[in-house]
């Protein structure tokens, strides 16, 4: 497999992978979480790595899923408190637990070479130079298959609490009522994130990755109010823009990641633009004009092109304007005389 083609490959999965979960975590209107998980990772990997000294092994993403998952949780038992409200929990976690990570990184690790660059937006064209061999044969990017378990594991339980997730994220009540356990549920949708977040640090960073879970996700919401239609949406935008992104950043020397982000921002803007223009056509508010007496048209629609419509009374003048009906003062027949007018009706010239 050529390097082109496999980093490719790796960028298709990784977008994917973070943009699936993203799409339940932008209706639960959870897009800052993400960014907290990402930065309290830190924590998590270095601890993994302190024991076992292996960067490739899996005990460095249990450990960041475990640290992410504490800022999901203590935001969520802070805010239960009252005592603090809004974004508030997660700004005092996240900058805690990365603090720590960068201490535990300093004092533990000192010699261990930690690239600024690589943590804060990755490098996924780095991340796929080590390759996956079968007999001698390179077959594609040893990341590729990692992400490529992550993404597996997320659309296995995506699809498996699909029900709850669905109920449980537009009437979280009326979930618990049914048994449902929308803490349980929403407790399992961010260590999905956090799992995805640690496996996607290679090539997305700590903030870049932001843009992966939440942009085409948050695009999709612009497009479509149904669920079903709001995820694939959201996995065309990832894959495309996975694409698009490798492309940029070849064609400008720049990290994949950040061509991804790009493209992402572009796509929303534009989404962004087509949904105020759908809304503005939407609200335009249509006049049929004033109800006229009975058997008249209103708005005098059918005796605009005569310039008169008949009535009871006599004939009517009718001018149409900027939704207004004028009339003349018209004599009325003696069969007439004794009736009635409506609000809107032509006034009656005295005999």
């Amino acid at each position: 497999m050529s390097f082109v083609l496999g980093t490719t490959l790796l960028a298709i999965v990784t977008a994917l992978a973070c943009a699936l979960p993203g799409a339940f975590v932008v209706l639960r209107r959870n897009s800052m979480l993400v960014d907290a998980i990402g930065h309290a990772v830190l924590p998590g990997i270095v601890v993994g790595y302190f024991f076992t000294r292996d960067f490739e092994s899996p005990w460095l993403i249990i450990g960041a899923a475990i640290a992410g998952l504490v800022v999901v949780l203590g935001s969520e038992w802070l805010s239960q408190t009252g005592l603090l409200t809004g974004d508030a929990p997660q700004g005092l976690i996240f900058p805690a637990l990365f603090s720590i990570g960068v201490i535990l990184v300093s004092m533990n690790f000192a010699n261990v070479h930690l690239d600024t660059h690589t943590v804060l937006v990755g490098d996924l064209n780095l991340a796929a130079f080590e390759q996956f061999t079968v007999g001698g044969a390179a077959v594609g990017p040893a990341y590729l298959l990692l992400m490529l378990a992550v993404l597996g594991v997320n659309v296995a339980v995506l699809a498996l609490l699909y029900p709850r997730l669905k109920v449980s994220t537009f009437d979280p009540d009326y979930a618990a009522t049914l048994g449902m356990r929308p803490g349980a549920v929403n407790a399992t949708l961010m260590f999905l994130v956090a799992v995805t977040v640690t496996a996607a640090f290679n090539a997305a960073g700590a903030i870049l990755v932001v843009a992966l879970v939440i942009v085409p996700a948050a695009t999709a919401h612009l497009l479509s109010t149904r669920l079903p239609v709001t995820i694939g949406i959201t996995a065309l935008v990832a894959s495309a823009g996975a694409v698009a992104g490798f492309w940029i950043a070849y064609w400008l020397d720049a990290a994949t990641s950040a061509g991804m982000a790009v493209f992402y921002g572009l796509v929303f803007a534009a989404a962004l633009g087509l949904s105020r223009l759908g809304r503005r056509r939407r609200a335009v508010p249509v006049d049929p004009g004033p109800a006229g007496p009975a058997g008249s048209v209103p708005g005098g629609s059918a005796a605009a092109g005569a310039g008169a419509a008949p009535s009871a009374s006599g004939d009517a003048i009718v001018s149409p304007g900027a939704g207004r009906t004028q009339t003349a003062s018209v004599a009325p027949s003696p069969s007439a005389t004794g009736a009635s007018s409506s609000p809107t009706s032509t006034s009656m010239a005295p005999e």
